[in-house]
C-alpha cells in the first residue's frame, strides 16, 4: 500500500519551491500579442511571481506538490 500521495505533475510543471519554502511561478501574459505593450510591463512580466499571504492557497500547492 501506498502511503504518499503523488505529486501533480500539471503543478509542477509551474510552481517551483525556493529554499526557505516560498512558492515561485512565472508570470503569463508574455508568449505572444505583446508588440501593444509598454518595455515597462514586459519588463515587469519578466520578473517571478511569488504565492504569499493566502495560507489556503499556499497549503493546496504545496499538497500538490508533495512538499507537506
Amino acid at each position: 500500500m501506498a502511503s504518499k500521495n503523488k505529486t501533480n505533475k500539471s503543478v509542477a510543471k509551474r510552481i517551483k519551491v525556493t529554499g526557505t519554502g516560498k512558492l515561485k511561478y512565472a508570470k503569463v501574459g508574455r508568449r505572444h500579442l505583446n508588440a501593444h505593450m509598454t518595455t515597462k510591463r514586459k519588463r515587469n512580466l519578466r520578473k517571478a511571481g511569488v504565492i504569499e499571504g493566502r495560507s489556503s492557497v499556499l497549503k493546496k500547492y504545496k499538497i500538490a506538490l508533495g512538499v507537506l
